[in-house]
């Protein structure tokens, strides 16, 4: 059975992009996700499987289908951090990150989100976000980042190089990725960032990399259908 929430969030939801006028230009999205606002059927979060920052139970996931060489998605990494720290404290929000290499023009990215995979293997979900942090942070992004680094990231974050090195060597989580990519393709993705904003399995997505001011109107507007503040404290 449908939510009762799906319908009314996906109304607010393109009521608040529409008011604010936040969508971004065709120009600042790489390629651009299908421009849709009505809801979609997803799979919700699983801590099998899934990386998050925040609140596990949290009522709103912010789902990110990201490409590690995507200047978009290091743009949208940044715009997501100042998201949680606003949203975070008071548990109702969570950012979950799934890959989506798009190894047709960024033939590097899928070794990077094995990468990814195998600082988490190690570290959980906490090394996994610190590992693709740096990794924004040093990468040139399209196709740019020299690979030799990814060892070099994992030694910074505190990470055993050797088991880092026999990991990503080993393509343990080649299928995982792929799989991802397979997830998000079906899910209606076709370029990166591919954002979902979701109450369990229902979602609404949004195109491209959407700056910060319409990612609070987006998740305002869901929250506000289920009856419940983003913040903490009412003086934010």
């Amino acid at each position: 059975m449908k939510s009762q929430y799906v319908l009314p969030f996906t109304i607010v939801i393109a009521g608040a992009l529409i008011a604010g006028a936040v969508f971004l230009s065709g120009k600042n999205q790489t390629p651009n996700p299908a421009d849709n606002n009505g809801q979609i059927t997803a799979r919700a979060y699983d801590p099998a499987v899934d990386h998050i920052l925040g609140n596990p139970n949290a009522k709103v996931k912010v789902v990110e289908y990201l490409d590690l060489e995507c200047s978009h998605c290091k743009v949208f990494n940044t715009t997501m951090h100042k998201v949680m720290d606003y949203y975070g404290l008071a548990g109702n929000v969570a950012w979950v990150q799934r890959p989506f290499p798009l190894g047709q023009i960024h033939s590097k990215a899928p070794q990077e989100a094995q990468a990814a995979e195998c600082a988490a293997d190690q570290g959980g979900d906490a090394a996994y976000f610190r590992y693709t942090d740096v990794l924004f942070e040093i990468t040139p992004s399209d196709n740019g980042l020299d690979l030799t680094k990814l060892p070099v990231i994992a030694q910074q974050i505190g990470l055993d190089v050797a088991k880092f090195n026999s990991c990503l060597s080993s393509a343990k989580f080649a299928k995982k990725v792929q799989d991802s990519y397979n997830e998000a393709i079906a899910a209606g993705g076709n370029g990166t960032p591919y954002v979902l904003i979701m109450v369990g399995t229902d979602a609404v997505p949004l195109a491209g990399a959407q700056p910060y001011d319409s990612m609070r109107a987006a998740i305002d507007a869901v929250l506000g259908t289920l009856g419940t503040s983003g913040t903490a404290t009412t003086t934010q």
